[in-house]
């Protein structure tokens, strides 16, 4: 055991030393209602990064590149070369490379999911997919890599993949799914389009899932009416998934998610066509047999990305969620009482770059992903 753990040792650190930091700047104090922010760059130079995972023992976090490439950054800002075995994927309009999550006993199976655009559709359309590989224990690749979830039919031409991983407690793991920018397909229970799915870890469907055996209905449906969630996380206080999508031109919003219940876009909705003309299925803000947005931008910031906030290191920010905005270029604090949103702070304005995603740390940092040709990862705290 000692010399196979000073094998692995050496071989990460061979990793490593060949990867380039690329810790580009100081770190930097920005105002915020709790107190100064301490703001410090990790690692510049990342294409369109999507989502991080961390893994555990400190050794560093996984970075999907919407492009194609999974890579390593090491806490100290090094950067590896893209793993091997991450599957080819549809990179095109907002297709790529998108979310990443570590199976709940990762440290016994070493399971990495992934979610991506998939390509083999119609008239060169794609849909997202949902697939799980072994990480090496160099950390150089992804290993007998297979594809768990597919959403068909494939019908996007470049927009609205999702897509987000959430393990729940008991060990259930939902997907989000966009609905590929076709409007009415987030009401046809026939399709994956629009849904957020529930699936056992290894692509199952659970028995108790709330369409199983309806016809003509798709057994993984979990909930439905969804257009482009891009933001979930599990509450850690309840239990409860929460999920944020974006709307259209207005209408962003927040949603707890319950079983069978139908969120319903394109029928109710807060916003217009981007054109400025209603949406043509849309029937009001609210519509009966639907559920309302928990919480509503009338205005899109344009969101992506969620963490709830329960470490002890900043106590101001506990019970907080913040969400990454990629239009309004912010990071969104969110404050509560009991589940009820009782105030809104913007922080990171300063950054101006696009916030893709936002996770919490093991230390009990924020650490927030930039989608940009020159994206870059950041560590955030409270002096």
């Amino acid at each position: 055991m000692l010399r196979k753990g000073l094998l692995t040792t050496l071989c990460v650190s061979a990793m490593l030393a060949v990867s380039h930091p690329l810790l580009a700047s100081p770190s930097r104090e920005m105002d915020s209602e709790k107190g100064m922010l301490e703001v410090t760059p990790i690692v510049t130079g990342l294409d369109h990064p999507w989502a991080l995972a961390f893994l555990p023992d400190g050794q560093g976090m996984l970075v999907t590149e919407r492009p194609g490439n999974l890579r390593l950054v090491g806490v100290d800002g090094t950067l590896s070369e893209p793993l091997s075995g991450v599957p080819k994927v549809w990179a095109k309009g907002q297709g790529g490379l998108l979310d990443v999550a570590l199976s709940p006993d990762f440290k016994q199976d070493r399971l990495v999911y992934l979610t991506y655009a998939e390509g083999g559709g119609p008239e060169g359309k794609a849909g997202t997919a949902v697939g799980r590989g072994r990480l090496s224990q160099d950390l150089t690749a992804l290993k007998d890599f297979q594809v768990i979830l597919r959403q068909e039919p494939k019908l996007s031409v470049g927009n609205h993949f999702g897509s987000r991983l959430v393990f729940d407690r008991d060990g259930y793991l939902f997907v989000t799914l966009g609905e590929n920018n076709d409007r009415p397909t987030a009401q046809d229970l026939d399709k994956l389009q629009g849904k957020v799915v529930r699936i056992y870890p290894d692509g199952r469907v659970p028995d108790d899932n709330p369409f199983v055996g309806q016809a003509n209905v798709r057994p993984e449906i979990w909930s439905y009416g969804q257009r482009n969630p891009q933001g979930a996380a599990l509450n850690p206080w309840s239990g409860t998934l929460w999920e944020n999508e974006h709307g259209p031109r207005g209408g962003d919003e927040v949603n707890i998610i319950e079983r069978g219940k139908n969120y319903g876009w394109p029928l109710a909705t807060h916003g217009i066509n981007y054109s400025g003309q209603p949406i043509p299925e849309a029937k009001g803000k609210t519509v009966d047999g639907t559920v309302p947005p928990h919480h509503v931008w009338e205005k899109s910031p344009g969101l992506s990305g969620m963490a709830f906030y329960d470490a002890d290191r900043f106590k101001a920010w506990q019970h907080n969620v913040f969400i990454g905005a990629l239009v309004s270029q912010e990071l969104i604090r969110l404050q509560f009482d009991g589940d009820k949103v009782v105030h809104e702070e913007r922080l990171l304005g300063e950054l101006n770059k696009r916030i893709r995603d936002v996770r919490q740390g093991p230390d009990g940092y924020l650490y927030v992903l930039t989608d940009e040709d020159n994206g870059g990862l950041y560590r955030v705290g409270l002096k």
